[in-house]
């Protein structure tokens, strides 16, 4: 037995108050409110359930606990928690020092003209020039190969070395399919096939997409040119920035939602200095106090984020408060992402379009073999970028050597050429590419069983939405997707519906 003050039930009630704090600085920092995050003294504070007596606990309670039941269920979660804790409470300076970099750093494009680093893949996207497309991003590259690719390299080596030590499995790789649930190799090979299968379609619309809308040719285009590819400008008119919360809470409150839960959720949609370009959801109380937080870009880009993280958002306020901390706070973040994804794959369905957006029937095969395009090419790009941080983080790959593995996997997938200086900047941290992939997955099998109860125009069904609230927000993150997707769908979860749904779009 572990002898110590720490028990189970104080680590879920300081849990979930450490949760709070460390959340609200993230948010309030992300959000342009604050110039940095004060991480450090929040890691200080809850120190005695975060530290090693804490891990020995929750370990000893996972071992315990018999095989497939609820105890077993719960202390992973806990355990899962409590490792990345021994990383982040180690790693806060790093974060710290990084947020304030991307906060305050410069990208000197010329002598007289500079971009706040935050803002550069709104410039990138939105510039119609390609020659100045390269430019801000040959800019942009040498100050994050210079700057902050040493920070990130840093944080990678030093979380990797700490969660072995900890000497939970071989491996980082093993440790983390011990403690997420998840089938990492088996997942990544899935990836590899998928890759091997959608090649000859990618062959065939990639030349097509490039010249038609680029105006380059493909052997010329690199990742600053994905960007403004897929921004997809000539559909503006189409997604008015002024139009897109009305049209959005129109349809959740047609399903039966209230798109705010009664005040839980707070929209932050406007331009600010600071803010970051990536938008995000943050739960900063579950499920009382949810921030959905968007930096515009422009066009339907917006609509489509904004309807995704509105899918986080609504999950968090509906969860039920008398779940555990460890159902609502941790857990497989699959599930949440495929909730995200769910609601902004209906910016892929034609029905969804007609309704609320000024398309217009005889613009939608375009935008939808466009959408097509886009759904292939981020498929593609998620299995290269599985399949190379299992490289990153197994440790069989010397770190001087990953830039090129990084450069060839993500540029052979998509043809759009890489820059190694991203190696380490272009990763989510933890294998959350697992947590995409599989979230692709689930958001195909909930949209088939929404339609096959709610019929074909669910998202609009005032029955449909207190059932999702009920049956799936509801339930917060205590099932893995994969029982989840058994749970709810009882089939499998696969990349087959979403190449199929592809290739409708495609034509």
């Amino acid at each position: 037995m572990i002898a110590t003050d720490v028990s189970l039930d104080r680590l879920r009630a300081e849990g979930e108050q450490f949760m709070q704090e460390i959340s609200r600085e993230y948010y309030l920092a992300h959000a342009g409110h604050k110039s940095r995050a004060d991480l450090q003294p929040v890691y200080a504070k809850y120190a005695a359930i975060l530290g090693p007596d804490a891990l020995a606990l929750t370990l000893e309670a996972f071992k315990n606990a018999p095989g497939d039941s609820e105890e077993r269920r719960s202390a992973r979660l806990l355990l899962d928690w409590q490792a990345e804790a021994q990383s982040a409470r180690q790693l806060a300076s790093l974060d710290e020092r990084e947020i304030a970099w991307e906060t305050s750093a410069l990208v000197r494009v010329t002598d007289t003209r500079a971009i706040p680093f935050e803002a550069t893949s709104i410039e990138i996207a939105n510039n119609t020039n390609a020659a100045e497309r390269h430019t801000i991003e040959a800019a942009r590259a040498a100050l994050v190969a210079r700057e902050l690719a040493p920070m990130r390299l840093e944080r990678f080596q030093r979380e990797r070395d700490i969660t072995e030590q900890l000497a939970l499995a071989q491996g980082y790789n093993a440790a983390f399919e011990l403690l997420s649930g998840i089938p990492l190799l088996a997942l990544k090979a899935e990836c590899e096939q998928f890759l091997r299968d959608t090649q000859p379609l990618w062959d065939e619309v990639f030349p097509e997409f490039t010249r038609r809308v680029l105006g380059m040719e493909p052997g010329d285009v690199t990742r600053a040119d994905a960007l403004a590819l897929f921004r997809a400008r000539d559909f503006d008119a189409y997604f008015p920035p002024a139009e897109m919360e009305a049209a959005v809470r129109r349809q959740v409150r047609e399903m039966g939602v209230d798109p705010l839960a009664a005040g839980r959720v707070t929209l932050d949609t406007a331009e600010r200095e600071g803010k970051r370009a990536r938008a995000f959801c943050s739960p900063v109380r579950i499920p009382d106090e949810v921030y959905l937080v968007l930096r515009p870009h422009g066009g339907q880009t917006d609509w489509m984020t904004f309807l995704h993280e509105l899918g986080h958002a609504l999950h968090f306020a509906y969860m039920r408060p008398d779940l555990a901390f460890e159902y609502r706070w941790l857990g497989d973040n699959s599930i949440t992402e495929g909730y995200a994804m769910l609601f902004d794959h209906r910016l892929k369905n034609a029905a969804w379009l007609n309704r609320y957006t000024q398309l217009g029937a005889s613009r939608l095969p375009a935008y939808l073999r466009s959408a097509g395009f886009e759904e292939l090419h981020y498929l593609r790009r998620y299995c290269a970028k599985l399949v190379y941080e299992v490289e990153l983080y197994g440790g069989a790959v010397r770190w001087d050597s990953l830039p090129d593995l990084y450069v060839q996997l993500l540029s052979d997938a998509t043809d759009f050429r890489y820059d190694g200086a991203d190696a380490f900047v272009d990763v989510d941290a933890r294998f959350y590419a697992a947590r995409y992939l599989r979230a692709w997955q689930l958001q195909a099998l909930l949209d088939e069983t929404l339609v096959e109860r709610f019929d074909e125009d669910w998202w609009r069904n005032p029955r449909a939405g207190p059932w999702i609230c009920s049956a799936l927000f509801g339930e917060g993150q205590r099932e893995l997707a994969h029982e989840q997707a058994r749970r709810v769908a009882d089939k499998p979860l696969s990349f087959a519906p979403l190449v199929r749904a592809v290739e409708r779009m495609l034509g």
